[in-house]
């Protein structure tokens, strides 16, 4: 059957991207794509699988771009002199950001999108879970890797179901959040982070009035719940909150999760850290609304495996814990930090700051979260800014923030490299201690964590031996 409509994804191996093209395909679309990755032979799993769903691929030159393709969707990032990109625009061929895309599909749907500067992936992965656990059957587009929902050859982003039932991760990075017609609006918070906090609040702002059924909001962040303090049709969530129309109650750390009351039921959650009783909170709202009872969403959620890379164990050697986070902006570190902190333990940290422009942005909070959420004993070490091109300014260095949080009594080494991190780690750890490799944005994060480990393994064997 030829399909009625097709789509080419201008850097397809995008975890954004790459959700929105496998429900596509789902749902009996065309798709091709192109990623300067898979030209330089990275991440060949990630393609094959997309190819193994449908995908049609082609170099990132121009050659996949032609008379076949309806609409050509790319990312905020995507620059304008991509060959792809520069093909379309002399054909005449309609382009789309991304976003724009994933509202025309979810607008025709009964949607639920999750919004806010952190825990949304989670969120969003929770509340999928539940919906499908209960029968169904929905849609869901996230931003991360939802560990329930990788089934050979999906990766894990997209679960493909129902189409008038849409869950999704809604991004406020580049202001589309405003594009969303939501049934039910999810807000988990507000804090600095990828814009000035007046024009966050305008958008999220704008994003919870669209709501048309209910806006589910964290009470527990004032920046939030004064912001939509005059919607009738708000319902609350918070932790150890009396006002908060779903409350979370009697918080305990457990060594492989969470437990704790909400609204009377008592939840066990097998992902760590006070924040993801939030999220917890805020999936079981929104699930209420959709007349999912507290107590079935608290059950199910009991099975919930979390999201890729965060605080993702990638394994054990010798007593020594490594650990792959996703935590880049200040709010997303000090909810890590304080849920390693539940326990004892050092920590050795290595963050990969991310492009020029954000540090320098985020750089007054980066320095107070890692200050304060650090404790003497622990040791922090950061390479050199990511750089992804442009025509950044590069005024900032991660030396900058290194020198900043060792005035404040933390131990902070800037090194380079990345490799002579993972060595200094390798050898500095020791039984008890937890590796902790942080940042977004960035696949070869994974790949490093994983090879301290090897090295952490390899120096033990190596002593057994001497």
């Amino acid at each position: 059957m030829v399909p009625s409509r097709t789509f080419f994804f201008c850097g397809i191996g995008g975890s954004g991207m790459s959700s929105i093209a496998q429900v596509l395909l789902h749902q009996g679309y065309g798709v091709r794509g192109s990623d300067r990755s898979r030209d330089r032979g990275l991440n060949r799993p990630l393609y094959e699988n997309l190819a193994d769903q449908g995908v049609v691929f082609f170099p990132q030159d121009g050659s996949g771009v032609d008379g076949g393709v309806d609409t050509l969707v790319v990312s905020s990032a995507v620059e304008p002199t991509i060959p792809d990109v520069k093909v379309a625009v002399e054909q005449d061929i309609p382009i789309q950001k991304r976003a724009e895309v994933l509202a025309w599909l979810f607008n025709r749907s009964l949607g639920v999108a999750v919004a806010g500067t952190s825990g949304k992936s989670t969120v969003t992965g929770m509340i999928g879970h539940i919906l499908q656990a209960t029968g169904r059957d929905p849609t869901v587009i996230n931003g991360g890797i939802m560990r329930d929902a990788i089934s050979p050859p999906y990766l894990g982003n997209a679960v493909c179901g129902r189409r008038d039932l849409l869950v999704i991760e809604a991004d406020e990075s580049d202001g589309t959040v405003v594009l969303y017609d939501p049934a039910v609006a999810v807000l988990t918070n507000i804090s600095l982070d990828h814009k000035e906090m007046d024009e966050l609040k305008r958008l999220f702002g704008a994003f919870c009035e669209r709501a048309q059924e209910a806006v589910v909001v964290n009470l527990d962040c004032e920046i939030s719940a004064a912001l939509t303090k005059g919607l009738s049709k708000r319902v609350t969530f918070g932790v150890e909150n009396r006002e908060a129309d779903v409350q979370a109650k009697q918080v305990v750390a457990l060594p492989d999760g969470m437990q704790f009351g909400v609204n009377g039921v008592g939840c066990r959650l097998r992902v760590p850290g006070r924040h993801n009783v939030a999220n917890a909170a805020a999936a079981i709202a929104a699930c209420e609304v959709l007349e999912v009872p507290v107590a079935v969403s608290a059950e199910v959620l009991s099975g919930f495996l979390g999201i890729r890379r965060r605080l993702e164990v990638v394994g054990q050697a010798n007593g020594v814990t490594v650990i792959d986070d996703f935590a880049h902006n200040p709010d997303k570190i000090s909810a890590s930090l304080s849920a390693l902190k539940f326990f004892s333990g050092r920590l050795l940290v290595m963050f990969q700051p991310h492009g020029f422009g954000p540090t320098r942005f985020l750089q007054d909070g980066l320095i107070e979260a890692f200050a304060t959420g650090l404790g003497e004993s622990d040791v922090l070490a950061m390479p050199e800014i990511f750089y992804a091109g442009g025509t950044a300014q590069k005024n900032i260095s991660a030396r900058d923030l290194i020198e900043a949080i060792g005035a404040r009594g933390r131990q902070a080494e800037f090194i380079e490299e990345r490799a002579l991190i993972a060595q200094r780690f390798a050898d500095l750890s020791r039984s008890g201690d937890r590796v902790v490799v942080m940042g977004a944005r960035d696949d070869t994060l994974t790949v490093f964590a994983q090879e301290v480990l090897k090295l952490i393994a390899a120096r033990d064997r190596a002593k057994g031996f001497s």
